[in-house]
């Protein structure tokens, strides 16, 4: 489903962290970046640079999100009340590919966003195809009935290496999935350490 391959695993050894959990992460075997200097030493890193580097996982973790697009997410997170690195992951984590793929409906980000794209998913009853779709407490996300024995689909609920967070209640065989509640950062089951107090910093510059 998920063309972008290459792209993903550059992201990881780009970040020299597994961010995603994937047992095929080449940085399972090399943890050092892309490239012929990427073995290099690297020295210590500036303020800017530890932000800008929390801000470069966080948007490459939900898909390598555009930067005009996830500036935007952070200005909505600013914007609210309340804490801005725990709206920043609530808005992250409310976008429909982001809960197709937490519900384990696809087997990674990339996929949740072409499946969203293609037109595989119902929102409420109702076919939804844009994946930033901000999803509400309440919502019912479903595979639509022609997908629902497509193989990536079949194969991604089988997945042992992650599980469902308790703020999305799915039937598997339904293929159905309740968005319960925006999440914290706590709630977030990240396979590395986030750091959206960083992103805040870096754009709040």
């Amino acid at each position: 489903m998920s063309k972008r391959q290459s792209t993903k695993y550059k992201i990881d050894r780009r970040m020299g962290e597994n961010i995603w959990g994937r047992p095929k992460s080449p940085v399972n075997r090399r943890q050092y970046g892309p490239g012929q200097h990427g073995q290099r030493r690297k020295g210590k890193m500036s303020d800017f640079g530890l932000q800008l580097r929390a801000k470069q996982k966080l948007k490459g973790y939900y898909g390598d999100v555009r930067e005009k697009q996830f500036r935007k997410i952070y200005e909505e997170a600013a914007r609210r009340k309340g804490d801005t690195s725990e709206n920043l992951i609530g808005l992250l984590e409310s976008r429909l590919d982001a809960v197709v793929y937490r519900a384990k409906f696809v087997p990674t980000i990339f996929a949740a966003r072409q499946f969203v794209n293609h037109g595989h998913v119902n929102v409420n009853g109702r076919r939804t195809n844009i994946q930033s779709y901000q999803c509400k407490p309440g919502d019912v996300i479903e595979v639509r009935e022609k997908s629902k024995q497509l193989t990536i689909v079949l194969e991604a609920v089988g997945l042992a290496e992650r599980d469902v967070p308790d703020y999305i209640e799915v039937d598997h065989n339904k293929m159905v999935a309740t968005y319960r509640r925006i999440p914290g950062l706590h709630d977030v089951p990240y396979p590395v350490q986030m750091e959206p107090n960083l992103v805040v910093e870096f754009y709040s510059r």
